[in-house]
């Protein structure tokens, strides 16, 4: 087979599938139909965990260079703030929201990808697939419209939220849309004062939100209005529109001019319930597609990509068995239904209608988000650092304490990326006494060559390539981590 992996769509999310891939020496394919990347500013945020995930790969820098780093999120009502919390001082080396139009975000990945040896194959197209139990061929359309068969071991579909191999696999797509209205506006904005942190004001007549793009340039959304079931979408909506929403509901007077791109949309909550079948897997919005609230979507396709490749590549490397990827829908699709769980309430709370509702809504916002701790659990889930797998099937059983099996492990600012360079590695968090002779040898292929400092004084723990922890022991129960690797992980 000419290559391993065959993945369909290259916007974020199959970007970064086919980054993680390469790193790791597996031989990659990745197609697009469209004829060019994206030029418009779509998705938009890019969170404190997602860089931390990319910064395995070392093109995170890239991502902050292009973007504009906003440290907090103010809540008004009525004219005033109700409720105001920081990024600052979350424990990450990314503590704020990144705001980096897709344009920019697919440039940056796309550019890495070729200093990796590999380029997206514009105007190729999937058309159908045929898998088996060692291959899957795919039919692929040229823009000549030429056809090719290509026969790869796996195939991965990042090719959104009409995917046409989520179509062909026959996958259910489970859930509703909305039948509210809503307008994006890319503008700029006289009259503001430039500060960074993203505006959610809730008005009697709906929604209005305002997230710094670069210099004066925002992102606007609002809602419009409920509008009839099965009725076709509004037009994109007019700059003076927009100006009379931003009079009504945005206090100061500020004046939208240049815009960049108008838009209007319903938000769609759907999900499959599996993301793998046999040798094709599905990732991002052709798995999983959520309200905008939150700026989760694409984070969330982005973090898909990074938990499959490093088990991938174990398994196309003959190093891991191929159970590892039977948890990778166990350990995805948990996380995509709490974010339609989570961004789902959050339009509808943003959306309530009637003073009563709205005042109650209110009220409740302020009290919670004004307790301390209330404000650090809000601020560790928007930037998805608390994200982790509890119940995950790769996790070892037991625990010493934390950070326990399934939780993100802790970044040290004097350490490598755990999961960085050219082989997907474990890190082993241990003091070395009493390790038994040749440890690190007999597992140089899943193990990192040297031993990083433990959390706590008198334990040990084990953490995966995408920087999730596998194991917390005792100090010195070296036969738990060789149990757990030889059973876990090893292919037989």
């Amino acid at each position: 087979m000419e290559k391993d992996v065959l993945i369909a769509g290259a916007g974020p999310v199959g970007l970064v599938m086919a980054i993680e891939l390469a790193r790791y020496g597996v031989g990659v394919r990745i197609i697009d139909k469209a004829v060019q990347r994206t030029d418009k500013s779509k998705a938009l945020v890019v969170w404190s965990r997602s860089l931390e995930m990319l910064a395995r790969a070392g093109c995170s820098a890239g991502l902050v260079d292009a973007g504009y780093k906003v440290s907090s999120i103010n809540i008004l009502a009525n004219g005033k703030s109700i409720a105001h919390f920081t990024l600052d001082g979350l424990p990450t080396p990314y503590s704020y929201c990144l705001m980096v139009p897709q344009s920019d975000t697919e440039r940056v990945l796309d550019e890495f990808l070729n200093s990796l040896g590999i380029k997206v194959e514009r105007t190729v197209e999937l058309t159908k697939f045929t898998a088996s139990d060692d291959k899957v061929a795919s039919t692929l359309r040229h823009a000549d419209g030429a056809e090719e068969i290509v026969e790869t071991s796996w195939l991965i579909g990042c090719d959104g939220a009409h995917s046409t191999i989520r179509h062909q696999l026959g996958m259910e797509f489970h859930g509703e849309t909305s039948q509210i209205d809503w307008i994006l506006a890319d503008i700029h904005l006289e009259n503001k004062p430039r500060a960074p942190e993203i505006n959610v004001v809730w008005h009697t007549d709906g929604l209005l939100a305002t997230f710094p793009i670069a210099e004066d340039r925002y992102r606007v959304i609002a809602d419009v209005g409920v509008v009839p079931e099965n009725s076709n979408p509004s037009a994109e909506p007019t700059l003076e529109e927009v100006q009379a929403i931003l009079d009504r509901r945005f206090p100061g007077g500020v004046r939208a001019t240049n815009p960049i791109w108008l838009s209007s949309f319903r938000v769609n909550e759907r999900k499959v319930t599996d993301y793998r079948a046999g040798r094709v897997f599905l990732a991002g919005d052709a798995a999983h597609v959520h309200s905008p609230a939150g700026g989760q979507g694409m984070n969330t396709g982005m973090q898909d990509a990074c938990n499959l490749a490093w088990k991938l590549a174990l398994v196309v490397k003959g190093i891991g068995a191929e159970s590892l990827l039977d948890s990778y829908s166990a350990e995805r699709s948990p996380i995509a239904d709490e974010v339609l769980k989570v961004t789902g309430r959050a339009t509808s709370m943003a959306t309530l209608t009637g003073k009563v509702k709205q005042s109650l809504r209110n009220h409740a916002a302020a009290l919670v988000l004004g307790v301390p701790l209330l404000r650090k659990f809000a601020a560790d889930a928007v930037s998805e650092i608390s994200i982790g797998y509890p119940q995950s099937p790769l996790n070892a059983p037991g625990g010493h304490r934390d950070p326990s099996p399934g939780a993100r492990a802790p970044i040290r600012a004097s350490e490598p990326p755990v999961g960085a360079g050219n082989t997907p590695l474990f890190a082993l968090c241990a003091e070395p006494d009493g390790m038994p002779s040749n440890f690190l040898g007999r597992y140089a292929n899943l193990l990192e060559p040297t031993l990083r400092e433990p959390y706590h004084r008198g334990g040990m723990w084990l953490v995966r390539p995408d920087g999730y922890t596998a194991l917390s022991a005792k100090a010195g129960e070296w036969q738990a981590v060789s149990a757990y690797l030889d059973r876990t992980v090893r292919s037989s």
